[in-house]
């Protein structure tokens, strides 16, 4: 028996008019909604059928965008509030996920008066806090407006430690573009979320490339399919509508490239991947020497200003006795592997040891999170591999 979603009475009133968006955006798309739930109940949910055929339903956690001048408050800021039930300290909510995929999770603020929306990261909201304020800037409104689709990073003005988050944000007639977005985006890490909105035809039924072909001919001959006594496509399907499945997948990637690269490096002797809950990613071995781990983390989407990868790197969750342990030691491993996937669009890493990078300003012992991928790394992992055994002897 699989939980439903929390839920809470809202004033029917004030949420009407964002349900009335979901549905006419949907209608407008040519869907035929087949169940809504009534405004007086969030999160609000919403069952339909695509022009296509396609049957998809929809958990929305939605709020109110507004333009409403605050003090102390910069004044071109839009925002919504994230707020259900009563304020307390303690008032946090698990934001639902379907376990079976049926049904996509979105979380996001729409204006009614100006036709869009903003979407944050369920996942990384997940819990959420009641409550809470979700900020986005005109200029960013005006880019969904001649657009109609964008997606950035949020400011982290007065947040720099919380990790980074990237916003979606669309007109309404992309709302059924940010259902299959979200369906498709989840679990995925910020900068590989960025670089997914970036490229809407990979989620909104794009026609198959000749090498995508062929990837599913080459999983049609694969020994798993005879293991499982599935066929490719069911196991492709399986893992699509597993969440946790999927996640897990989604996680392994850069992993599995990474080990790619590494086994086809002259010198290196071992490697192999690491599947313990908080151990680093990989052990290796150059040579006859030690044994070394390496930690692989993904790059984020934008770079900074001088076009140099950016790494953020913390965990996504941390110990509520110890805020500190959302952030990295340099003694959990002994390579930082950065993959540069989300601003390459290519599979390729540069390293550096951890005791080159800087010390976290507010907790001592532990590696600072906001790190650039410059001139101390290299793209030959030799060289730090040399350097990291040479401390072990």
């Amino acid at each position: 028996m699989f939980r439903s979603p929390r839920t809470y009475r809202v004033q029917r009133a004030d949420r009407e008019p964002l349900v009335r968006f979901m549905r006419d955006a949907l209608e407008g798309e040519g869907c035929r909604i087949i169940y809504c739930s009534e405004p007086d109940q969030a999160p609000f949910i919403i069952t339909f059928e695509t022009r296509s055929g396609e049957r998809m339903g929809v958990v929305a956690y939605a709020f109110l965008a507004t333009r409403t001048p605050t003090k102390n408050r910069p004044t071109d800021e839009r925002s919504f509030q994230v707020k259900y039930g009563s304020k307390l300290a303690d008032n946090v909510h698990d934001i639902w996920q379907d376990p079976l995929g049926l049904y996509t999770t979105i979380f996001l603020g729409i204006s009614p008066e100006d036709g869009h929306f903003v979407a944050v990261d369920p996942e990384m909201h997940n819990p959420t806090k009641f409550f809470i304020r979700i900020e986005y800037k005109d200029s960013q409104a005006e880019q969904i407006r001649k657009a109609g689709w964008h997606a950035w990073e949020r400011s982290r003005v007065g947040r720099e430690d919380q990790p980074i988050e990237v916003l979606v944000g669309g007109t309404s007639e992309h709302l059924l573009d940010l259902i299959r977005f979200e369906r498709a985006a989840q679990g995925l890490d910020p900068g590989n979320r960025q670089l997914l909105a970036q490229k809407r035809g990979l989620f909104t039924g794009a026609p198959t490339t000749p090498s995508e072909a062929e990837a599913v001919e080459e999983i049609a001959s694969h020994p798993l399919t005879k293991e499982l006594d599935l066929g490719s496509d069911d196991i492709l399907d399986l893992i699509a509508t597993a969440r946790r499945l999927k996640m897990a997948v989604r996680g392994w990637v850069a992993e599995r490239h990474l080990a790619d690269v590494l086994k086809r490096t002259p010198g290196i002797t071992h490697c192999e991947r690491i599947d313990d809950e908080g151990a680093p990613d990989l052990r290796v071995r150059l040579k006859d020497g030690p044994f070394l781990t390496i930690e692989c983390k993904n790059v984020l989407r934008e770079t900074d200003r001088l076009g140099v990868p950016r790494l953020d790197f913390q965990r996504t969750r941390a110990s509520k006795s110890d805020p500190c342990s959302r952030y990295y030691a340099p003694t959990d491993f002994n390579i930082l592997a950065a993959c540069l996937h989300a601003v390459t669009e290519s599979w390729e890493f540069k390293y550096i040891q951890p005791s080159r990078l800087a010390e976290h300003r507010k907790c001592p012992g532990k590696l600072n999170n906001n790190v650039r991928v410059d001139d101390a790394w290299t793209a030959n992992p030799v060289p730090v591999l040399e350097a990291a055994a040479m401390t072990r002897l």
